[in-house]
């Protein structure tokens, strides 16, 4: 079965690559950030409301393959600040459901623009 490529809807088309990809029966979505529709960065210096923008759009990414948090098999974070864990983590219990997916936590010396906070990337598995 051939890759799909999938732009959502909700979420800024990129240049150079793709939101979501369905290789069969897994679904990968990119590293999202606290941007909205028009590409504008949301929460700016507060790290509650860019992650909650970021689950937001893992949301609508998934949905655009009729995947929920259920369908997550893994989440990677990427944050600029080991001291986010904390609120990042009560904003994930929010949309992560038991069972769990696996996960990796990261603290990165800088995300792709300055203003960015955090970033998270899935991977998802659909029947």
């Amino acid at each position: 079965m051939p890759k799909q490529t999938i732009q959502p809807q909700g979420l800024p088309k990129p240049p150079t690559y793709s939101h979501v990809v369905k290789a069969g029966n897994t679904v990968y979505v990119a590293g999202q950030i606290a941007q909205d529709a028009q590409g504008q960065l949301v929460g700016v210096g507060d790290i509650e409301a860019q992650a909650v923008r970021v689950f937001e759009n893992l949301k609508l990414a998934l949905a655009s393959v009729n995947a929920t948090f259920d369908d997550v098999a893994k989440i990677t974070v990427y944050v600029t600040d080991p001291r986010f864990r904390e609120k990042v983590g009560e904003v994930r219990a929010r949309y992560l459901k038991e069972p769990f997916p696996t996960s990796t936590f990261l603290v990165v010396a800088g995300l792709a623009r300055p203003e960015l906070l955090l970033e998270i990337e899935a991977t998802a598995y659909v029947s």
